[in-house]
């Protein structure tokens, strides 16, 4: 292991944790998955130790940089019309191959009636998952801190850049203080992606060994459908806007993406993965740590593809089971819904679960036929947050392009 690179250290060990893990499939020690959960979850909780610090310096220090250089316009602009087109296309992806491939073709709420008696959906009409939103972006700074409220920190951290750019050369210490703060918590990241290949290890295992595959045969469409065109989205779509919008290859893209990509499968976490998301689109990438440390985290809890296109189709999935033809009018609700829906879901409580039920909910379908996707979700969670990060990564690169051609 000592003799490759980190990219091979974890690639290597993901294909011995996915194959031990489908020989263990069912019959994996006690001991054995407690280990592999002990592992995995360490490796899970330094990276949530360090991304709080590391997200607060980072939208600080970017947005101060870049008003300096008049260019937050620019990059706001840029990114937030880059993430409402990915969104956008990944929702009408969604739709379009439920139409097409009619995964609840066959299938009936009836066979699911016992699951979804044992669920109780907690339900949100869209002016209550608005308050809720707004009320979890803006709240006390050090609460947000200490429960891990990205999008409420990232809030925080936005005001608190512009102020100090407002502020002239009056407070120059803070500044530098939140660039070493930054500087420091990419060090830390590096010695904590040290033990990467053996917490993606234990996580992967982990997963394969304890899923039964016997809950997925009456489901096997749906998880088929929504993980080709997941895959269609990360592997084609968004490298092909990449190379539309800044010219580089996708290769090139995923040879300095793999640790990113590889730990967003793994853990399954949007806000886990982003300290190393961060460290492969500075140190990998090269995109301008005022920009990466912008957009990066802003992506995490707005820019979903992986997510808006899984509810889409999910809802079209619930509503075959339930023999409902959804009119064009009641499909675009659903698009809009999803959309939104894929941009709250961080800021607010139990978010999948939530922002699900309101999809469903926006043209009547039954909620608690959410229990269907129970079993199968963590399964399909772990190729949308890879896509998910994927989006955030391509996001900086084309906003960095963007903002070379300007300089020019």
């Amino acid at each position: 292991m000592s003799k490759l690179g980190l990219n091979g250290q974890i690639l290597l060990a993901v294909v011995v944790a996915v194959t031990l893990g489908l020989f263990a499939q069912g019959k994996a020690p006690e001991g054995v998955l407690y280990a592999a959960n002990l592992v995995g979850t360490l490796f899970i909780d330094l990276l949530k130790m360090v991304m709080i610090p590391l997200v607060f310096c980072a939208i600080v220090t970017g947005i101060a940089n870049l008003r300096q250089h008049r260019q937050i316009d620019v990059v706001w602009k840029t990114t937030l019309l880059f993430f409402a087109t990915t969104t956008i296309i990944a929702v009408v992806i969604g739709l379009t191959a439920s139409h097409l491939f009619k995964p609840g073709a066959g299938l009936h709420l009836e066979m699911f009636s016992h699951a979804m008696q044992q669920f109780e959906s907690r339900q949100m009409s869209l002016p209550e998952f608005f308050t809720q939103f707004l009320h979890g972006i803006f709240m006390n700074p050090f609460k947000a801190l200490a429960e891990g409220n990205i999008l409420a920190i990232v809030a925080y951290a936005m005001c608190l850049g512009i102020a100090l750019v407002m502020a002239s050369e009056r407070y120059p210490q803070w500044l530098a203080l939140f660039e070493e703060g930054m500087g420091l918590s990419m060090q830390m990241i590096g010695w904590i992606m040290r033990l990467a290949p053996w917490g993606i290890a234990a996580l992967l295992f982990k997963l394969v060994a304890t899923q039964d595959v016997s809950l997925f045969a009456s489901l096997t469409k749906f998880m088929l459908v929504v993980t080709g065109t997941t895959l269609f989205h990360g592997v084609i779509v968004l490298p092909v806007l990449l190379f539309l919008f800044t010219g580089k290859h996708p290769v090139w893209f995923l040879r300095q993406a793999r640790e990113a990509l590889v730990t967003a499968f793994a853990t399954s976490s949007s806000n886990a993965t982003m300290p190393v998301t961060m460290r492969c689109a500075t140190q990998n990438m090269h995109v301008k740590p005022e920009i990466a440390g912008f957009v990066v985290p802003l992506g995490a809890t707005m820019n979903m593809d992986g997510t808006a296109l899984y509810e889409a189709a999910a809802a079209l999935f619930v509503a075959q089971l339930a023999g409902i033809d959804l009119s064009l009018g009641q499909q675009l609700v659903v698009c809009l819904t999803t959309m939104i829906a894929a941009m709250g879901a961080p800021g607010i409580p139990s978010a999948g679960m939530v922002t699900m039920v309101m999809v469903l909910q926006s043209v009547g379908l039954p909620a608690e036929a959410i229990a269907i996707l129970l079993p199968i979700d963590r399964l399909l969670d772990t190729v949308r947050t890879a896509v998910n990060v994927e989006g955030d990564m391509i996001g900086s690169l084309v906003v960095q392009h963007r903002i070379e051609q300007l300089a020019k």
